[in-house]
């Protein structure tokens, strides 16, 4: 496959052309209930650490209702990119001008190069992955073990994190590192915004300013996805699947505000441990169903 590559929440969409695994582009119909449910699971998980991916993988299978592809999901995180800019329009279109122009040497000057610099790596390495992330990494097995083990590692760095620092203290090294924990979340299941928030804990900085800097980081990659798979969503799924893309970004952006305001008001104060908890609870869950071969590890993908 050598389409150009985007960086979805969780992992990267491509423009399809031939995955290891074959998939068949087809147009099935996405009711407009599915894809409000799919704008709701979106808008929660894209900023909760608790993996889009999965859910939007998860929920196709047990309702019954085909996956309706990556193209799709990624063009829903175009409600989610405007919540984020909505949210901290005050902080990119005021606070950042500001210090470009009277300070561009200062640390909130460096944002924009720090939001490129730690994008890089999920593109790098979803170039070389492409054809596993958007073929076998669908399996529901691997869903259910990164939301495990994931969980397990986020409760375990939560309980030591006693770090101060805030996005201004950030160096670009630390960006980086951030950028390759972000690059994990190609894998289904992981969680952007976990893996990130879980690395920016491990450089000491603060729960709150963390997920601060991880919404922040994702704007590249969500609008990359999202304005690049549109004619793929449409081409895939038909014209009538205009309507629901545009309901589901509608309430994924809506959703996304109200997760985004939560979570940092929420990490003010209290500790990850509720969403690791979360994690593998689903996760063994998940692992019960496909043991009871109840679920199929492909099931909805068509």
């Amino acid at each position: 496959m050598l389409g150009a590559p985007w960086c979805r929440g969780n992992f990267l969409t491509w423009q399809v052309r031939a995955p290891a695994r074959p998939v068949v582009l087809h147009r099935t119909a996405v009711a407009i209930w599915f894809a409000i449910v799919l704008g709701v699971l979106q808008g929660l998980s894209e900023f909760l650490p608790i993996s889009s991916t999965a859910h939007l993988r998860i929920a196709p299978a047990l309702l019954g209702e085909p996956d309706p592809g990556a193209a799709f999901t990624a063009v829903l995180q175009l409600g989610t990119l405007a919540a984020v800019l909505v949210y901290f329009a005050r902080d990119l279109f005021v606070e950042l001008p500001r210090a470009l122009v009277r300070d561009p040497k200062s640390p909130r000057a460096r944002l924009p190069l720090y939001l490129v610099a730690g994008t890089i790596p999920i593109v790098v390495l979803g170039i070389g992955l492409e054809d596993v992330i958007v073929g076998d990494a669908r399996s529901l097995w691997v869903v259910a073990c990164t939301l495990i083990g994931v969980g397990v590692l986020m409760a375990v760095i939560d309980a030591r994190a006693k770090g101060a620092r805030a996005i201004d203290d950030l160096r670009l090294t630390d960006v980086m590192l951030i950028g390759v924990a972000q690059a994990l979340a190609l894998a289904p299941g992981v969680s952007r915004s976990g893996a990130t928030i879980c690395c920016a804990l491990l450089l000491g900085m603060r729960r709150d300013q963390a997920a601060r800097f991880s919404f922040l980081l994702g704007i590249p990659a969500i609008a990359g996805a999202g304005v690049f798979e549109i004619k793929d969503a449409v081409d895939q799924l038909g014209r009538d699947a205009i309507a629901p893309l545009v309901i589901g970004t509608v309430v994924a952006g809506i959703t996304g505000y109200a997760s985004i305001a939560w979570l940092l008001r929420f990490l003010s104060t209290r500790r990850l441990t509720g969403f690791a908890v979360y994690r593998v609870v689903l996760g063994a869950i998940l692992l019960a169903l496909l043991l009871s071969h109840t679920l199929s590890p492909f099931a909805g993908v068509t």
